[in-house]
């Protein structure tokens, strides 16, 4: 069996959420449990810092892992969705899990797993968390960053006793299996906050969304820190040719990797993590912390954040692609000098398309264009919804042709930004690595 035929075994096997949505999805953890006991509990050889939210959870857990390197700890880091390379979600200290080892695991799923009862059968997701706690054990990490799939309470990554919880914030997304208020949300995501666990809020948001927070946590009987109140980060200055400094309370001057006009937000749940870590022995030191912070990228392959692809025009992607990432996005192209701004975007069909088109920026040229997954919106029905809050452009079958056409057109003084869709900004990192 080749890498292919193995991940093509996955996908196909087993739906592929960013692939068909809705229809992937599948609530419960009986399926979870049934493949931790055949694999023997492995995420109970190491420790787990469970990171969950809408936004900011990938830079928050990224960050993290890069900074628990710096110290000397041996790090698994799962997050998802991956944009070039399925072994992207699975990580040890940085390094992708080797192809081998993926052919592997599926060889013995078709063998040791064939026939058993399951509710649905194995979704990707289930399979892919199987794989990653089972790697980790194998590899001995001390300690493991393990990102939420989707909400928190039925998560089939909420298996773990983790050392710390940590909820980045709460915004709008997966509204059709999560909730459509705040509250609704904010309690789905809630369920990985556990019983003598700290928990970290990092946006607590409004009144109602903290209330479900503060009640979670009195209910399971464990301590919680919102990010926002501890004041550890104590100022700082952000310039769009040289990203964030920061100044802060125990680690003096930081300098961030990560430039998005996000990660101040993520910056204070982040160093909130670490003062906890440190609170039950992690003992991560000011070098540490600074070398995390400025060398996320490279210490652990983190791409698709407010990322340079093109110094001249000066070309950015990122994956934000809800209300709240995208509101943020807006805000940096807006006051990022340039002459013209051009924007390749695309969506998929069960996202709050009208109210994301309803913050971008009008006076933009659009590239209209869809991803390569069966969720992509139509670039036709795209582009006429676009047409409603007077956003105009043209047309183009793939992210490839719109690039192109963006490239042929921008002088070097212009911007070039590619997002709209996690999926949008994989296909353009496909088309250029």
């Amino acid at each position: 069996m080749t890498y292919q035929e193995a991940t093509t075994y996955l996908f196909n096997a087993a739906p592929l959420f960013q692939n068909i949505g809705a229809g992937a999805y599948k609530e419960g953890l009986s399926n979870t449990h049934l493949l931790d006991e055949h694999f023997n509990h492995p995420h109970q050889n190491y420790r787990t810092v469970h990171v969950g939210g809408t936004n900011g959870k990938g830079s928050t857990s990224h960050t993290l892992a890069a900074i628990l390197q710096s110290q000397g700890y041996r790090v698994g880091l799962y997050t998802s969705p991956h944009l070039v390379d399925f072994r992207e979600r699975i990580r040890v200290n940085g390094e992708m899990i080797p192809k081998q080892r993926v052919i592997d695991f599926v060889e013995e799923l078709k063998t040791s797993l064939l026939g058993v009862e399951t509710e649905g059968g194995f979704s990707f997701f289930e399979l892919a968390t199987a794989l990653a706690f089972l790697y980790f054990a194998e590899k001995k990490v001390d300690v493991a960053i393990i990102e939420v799939g989707l909400g928190g309470k039925l998560d089939c990554t909420n298996i773990i006793q983790p050392e710390l919880s940590i909820i980045t914030n709460i915004s709008f997304d997966h509204v059709q299996f999560l909730g459509d208020t705040l509250p609704k949300i904010a309690s789905e995501k809630a369920g990985i906050i556990k019983h003598n666990v700290p928990a970290i809020i990092g946006e607590a948001g409004d009144k109602d969304v903290r209330t479900v927070f503060e009640r979670k946590a009195q209910e399971v009987g464990t301590e919680l820190i919102f990010a926002e109140e501890e004041g550890e980060l104590i100022d700082f200055n952000f310039s769009p040719t040289h990203g964030y400094t920061y100044q802060t309370q125990t680690y003096g001057e930081l300098h961030g990797e990560l430039s998005g006009y996000c990660q101040e937000k993520n910056t204070r749940t982040i160093l909130a993590a670490v003062n906890e870590l440190n609170k039950i022995g992690y003992g991560i030191s000011k070098v540490s912390v600074e070398d995390g912070m400025s060398h996320v990228c490279q210490h652990t392959g983190l791409m698709g954040r407010w990322q340079t692809i093109c110094k001249q025009p000066l070309t950015i992607c990122d994956t934000g692609h809800n209300v709240g990432g995208m509101q943020y996005i807006t805000r940096q192209l807006q006051e990022t000098p340039h002459n013209r701004l051009h924007i390749i975007i695309g969506m998929v069909n069960d996202k709050d398309v009208n109210t994301v088109l309803s913050i971008l920026p009008k006076d933009a040229i659009y590239y209209f264009t869809q991803a390569s997954v069966q969720r992509a919106m139509p670039v036709e029905e795209f582009s006429r919804i676009a047409g409603k809050h007077n956003l105009h452009g043209s047309c183009y079958t793939n992210v490839g042709l719109a690039y192109s056409a963006a490239k042929q057109n921008a002088c070097k003084n212009d911007i070039i930004f590619v997002g709209g869709s996690t999926f949008i900004v994989a296909d353009m990192l496909n088309n250029i690595l």
